[in-house]
């Protein structure tokens, strides 16, 4: 049974979760992106198959912890935040791993260039990575999402517990 608590922090958590919260290797428009995609048009990063595969090859060598509000929200409150993975690749970039009912096609786990992160977004805490690609990170973060069972903060816990 749910203590009071955690009942409250599911219905402000059903409540308050929007499919806008994430989008998928598209640059920013008028804004940094990062937050929300406000019905604004994105073109994708990357644009062929063959980068999107390098990508999702290429090792990881670091992992940053990272949350923000959910999107129309100013302040984190408790557990109502969103939150991903930064990883940091072994060739220097650096990529945001996140997972939010409708962000992607074919996996809720989506990855952006961290440069369109907003400024929303905090580091909670970060370690060295050995072992692990970016396509690992997604696979760990997982297919499916589910407010209640596999949101964004299960794929994060998964994703951090990669070697």
């Amino acid at each position: 049974m749910l203590s009071s608590w955690q009942l409250l922090t599911v219905v402000a958590a059903v409540l308050l979760l929007s499919p806008t919260d994430g989008w998928l290797f598209r640059s920013s428009s008028s804004s940094r992106g990062g937050g929300g995609s406000s019905g604004r048009t994105h073109s994708f990063d990357i644009g062929r198959q063959s980068e999107l595969t390098r990508l999702y090859n290429q090792p990881v060598r670091r992992v940053t912890h990272v949350e923000r509000p959910l999107t129309g929200l100013s302040t984190m409150v408790g557990p109502i935040r969103h939150s991903g993975v930064v990883v940091d690749t072994q060739d220097g970039r650096r990529f945001l791993v996140h997972k939010g009912k409708n962000y992607g096609r074919s996996s809720e786990t989506v990855v952006t260039n961290a440069r369109h992160m907003s400024d929303n977004w905090r580091t909670v805490g970060s370690r060295p990575v050995s072992g692990s690609s970016v396509g690992d990170f997604v696979r760990a973060g997982g297919r499916d999402y589910s407010t209640l069972t596999d949101n964004c903060h299960s794929g994060r816990c998964r994703m951090m517990e990669l070697p």
